[in-house]
C-alpha cells in the first residue's frame, strides 16, 4: 500500500488487531506504524484510546 492514500479506511478487525499486537509485543507508536503500513502515531493512539 503507497503512502500518503487518502481516506484510507480501517476495519474495526484490522485496529485492533494493530493495538493488541503492540501491546502484546511491547512496540513503540513509530514501530507499530511501520510494521502495519499505518501513516500517523496520532491514528495509532486514537485507536487505543478507544480500545482501553
Amino acid at each position: 500500500m503507497p503512502k500518503g492514500v487518502p481516506n484510507k479506511r480501517y476495519t474495526p478487525e484490522f485496529k485492533k488487531l494493530v493495538i493488541e499486537t503492540m501491546q502484546k509485543e511491547k512496540l513503540s507508536y513509530s514501530e507499530t506504524c511501520r510494521r502495519f503500513g499505518v501513516n500517523s502515531r496520532d491514528r495509532i493512539k486514537s485507536w487505543e484510546r478507544i480500545y482501553l
